[in-house]
């Protein structure tokens, strides 16, 4: 770990202290992940669900995960696409909340040379580990999703973990806690009585890119998929994506 790193970190352990010296009351504040009941179907398979209705495209989740992990410009671990849809003055505009969908089925783990790529046993959530990875991208190439990236800063392959120093505490991914809109819900996917299982049997949900077999773990609800040169509506009109992952001008 570096100077600057260590720094940060207790830098933030600092700030903590000031809050929660009195009285601790902001402890209630942050969400945590509910008490599972009895019901659990197997082991622990944490998910994701994004409610598109909810969301109103703020990028408020892909500035606190920057901040939560310090992503150098240029890249990002979450990101907020836009879909731009019709032609004037018939048009509209949906976003669409992207991150590292914790397949049931990754091909990012099969193709590790060295094992720094693995899908945890005890809760289904997929990391890196940057002790053991060799920076061979062979991971960023095989995944169908677009999440994974290079940090420009390590060398190391990079991605979305669920926020596991949080989830490991009882807390909630940094990107949930921050929605202003709780457009984003996180929990045990195996557990029926969790708040994430019981919405999405109450909601008809998608994945993205369900043709490439990898049984995503990142759900959504009224999510427009529509991607350019796929339009198969011909109301659609053109369509645009818009998204600013990659614009080191922007993050």
């Amino acid at each position: 770990m570096n100077k600057d790193r260590k720094t940060e970190i207790a830098r933030r352990r600092f700030l903590k202290g000031l809050v929660l010296g009195a009285g601790g009351s902001a402890v209630a504040a942050v969400p945590a992940l509910p008490r599972t009941p009895s019901g659990r179907l197997g082991k622990v398979r944490y998910g994701m669900l994004i409610d598109l209705r909810k969301c109103v495209g703020c990028q408020s989740c892909s500035v606190a995960c920057k901040s939560e992990f310090d992503v150098p410009l240029g890249v990002s671990r979450s990101w907020v696409e836009y879909v731009e849809k019709g032609v004037y003055p018939h048009v509209g505009r949906t976003f669409l909340p992207r991150l590292c969908n914790h397949c049931s089925d990754p091909p990012c783990v099969s193709v590790c040379p060295t094992g720094a790529t693995y899908k945890r046993e005890q809760d289904g959530i997929v990391v890196v580990d940057d002790g053991v990875c060799i920076g061979c991208k062979y991971c960023i190439l095989a995944c169908p999703y677009d999440a994974r990236f290079l940090n420009p800063v390590t060398r190391f392959a990079d991605k979305c973990d669920f926020c596991i120093h949080r989830v490991s505490k009882g807390l909630v991914p940094s990107c949930v806690n921050t929605c202003p809109a709780g457009a984003r819900i996180f929990g045990d996917l195996n557990d029926p009585g969790s708040q994430i299982s019981k919405t999405m049997a109450r909601n008809r949900v998608s994945v993205l890119r369900p043709e490439m077999g990898t049984q995503p773990n990142v759900y959504y609800i009224g999510a427009d998929h529509t991607e350019p040169g796929n339009v198969k509506r011909h109301e659609a009109g053109e369509v645009r994506v818009v998204t600013h992952r990659r614009d080191p001008e922007r993050r």
